[in-house]
């Protein structure tokens, strides 16, 4: 379900920390309430779980990385966690809502995600994300497919990685699974990278590490280093590198 099942949890909240941190106005946009049961789904290391905890919500997060699991249980030993993929994942007991942040657009099987996050509301819960959409790290992706064609990796540069709809095509899916989607945005949102050295190598080896599965090392590292300087003169200034993420928020409700 979310990501990858070998992330680096330590190196995630080290120098990826902006995915989550960028989230903290969406939890404002669920706006949970003291005794909701809500669903974190993909929660990462636990910190917009504990936040939606924080306003005294009854909060489950889950994320199908057992390495992101382990350290939110450390981090956060007084919230329920556990490691469950959306598509499959049921519950007993529904939710009066339902939150993701950066975490939908790494689910191939969308239809079966969006169903099953229906499934588990109830009658007039509320669905809370924001997603990578439409041309999402576009320009890193196609400089990165570029780079691997160049070097006779063409099924590495050919494979998906992530689903990026547009806000037509996504809103759409969640009506036709049930929700009535009160509210959607698709935005720019360039974002800065921690690394000021080396920014996009960085994001690759985090955010893109399947597209290089079976790569060389020798060429992992030159093809890194080319698709940084291809991306130099509209990536970085002032010191800084950038990616340019484009967002998708929705919020929606599950109706009789």
């Amino acid at each position: 379900m979310s990501r990858i099942a070998g992330w680096n949890a330590g190196l995630y909240d080290d120098k990826h920390a902006f995915v989550f941190k960028y989230g903290e106005d969406l939890v404002q946009l669920l706006g949970p309430q003291a005794g909701e049961r809500i669903l974190d789904v993909g929660c990462g290391t636990g910190y917009l779980t504990n936040v939606i905890a924080a306003a005294g919500a009854d909060v489950l997060g889950i994320d199908s990385a057992a390495s992101m699991i382990a350290k939110a249980g450390k981090e956060y030993p007084g919230i329920s966690f556990s490691v469950e993929d959306i598509t499959s994942f049921n519950s007993t007991q529904p939710f009066d809502a339902v939150f993701s942040n950066a975490v939908l657009h790494w689910i191939l099987d969308k239809e079966a995600a969006a169903r099953q996050m229906h499934s588990v509301l109830k009658t007039g819960g509320r669905l809370v994300l924001e997603m990578g959409g439409k041309d999402n790290v576009k320009k890193i992706v196609d400089a990165l497919r570029q780079s691997l064609s160049q070097r006779g990796y063409d099924k590495n540069a050919a494979i998906k990685v992530w689903y990026f709809p547009s806000l037509g095509e996504y809103t759409s899916l969640l009506e036709y699974v049930g929700f009535r989607v009160r509210y959607a945005v698709h935005f720019d949102r360039e974002t800065e990278l921690k690394d000021e050295g080396n920014g996009i190598t960085d994001w690759i080896k985090m955010f893109g590490q399947q597209f290089l599965t079976g790569v060389k090392e020798v060429d992992v590292h030159a093809i890194c280093n080319e698709v940084q300087e291809k991306l130099r003169s509209t990536h970085f200034r002032n010191g800084k590198w950038y990616a340019d993420y484009k967002r998708l928020r929705v919020m929606a409700v599950k109706e009789s």
